[in-house]
């Protein structure tokens, strides 16, 4: 059956779904099981709780880390002081997992040639995804270029139950 764009923009991941809804999805949530954002936003709890553990194994004292340097990943929103295309992209530059990864390999490499390197390097990646992970699992997604309140998570904030997909 084809979905018109009047009937996908009906179907919302976070509020209920109606009758017809049901007949035109194909989703997890009309079968009885979970919606994509919110399996989403599960795996990435379930990477806050990993970073956490991480900063646990590898500087115990410093379990606070991630916590003192969560505000410093959103400077990215600089970009919105000029439009909501340029604050999309430098929002989305940072706020996602292919940097921790690459700081967290970085660490790997410098190993026992450079510890101090490699656990800071480490304690960074790991403070990283637990912000991008909190972010997501709190469901501010990556953004769109149209407005701050419109991520691929869907509508956030006041905006959230007025604006369809």
């Amino acid at each position: 059956m084809k979905i018109t764009d009047a009937e996908a923009r009906m179907v919302d991941d976070d509020g209920p779904m109606s009758d017809t809804d049901l007949s035109t999805t194909t989703d997890g949530a009309a079968r009885g099981g979970l919606r994509p954002a919110t399996i989403e936003r599960i795996e990435n709890g379930l990477v806050v709780v990993l970073a956490v553990a991480g900063t646990l194994a590898i500087e115990p004292g410093l379990w606070w880390f991630p916590l003192a340097v969560f505000l410093a990943f959103d400077l990215s929103m600089v970009g919105y002081l000029r439009s909501p295309a340029a604050g999309a992209a430098t929002y989305n530059a940072v706020h996602t997992y292919v940097w921790p990864l690459t700081l967290a390999v970085a660490g790997l490499v410098a190993g026992t040639g450079a510890p101090t390197l490699s656990r800071w390097l480490g304690l960074v990646a790991l403070a990283w995804a637990f912000h991008v992970g909190l972010d997501r699992a709190l469901g501010y997604g990556l953004k769109l270029a149209d407005a701050f309140t419109h991520t691929h998570l869907g509508w956030i904030g006041k905006d959230a139950g007025t604006n369809a997909r």
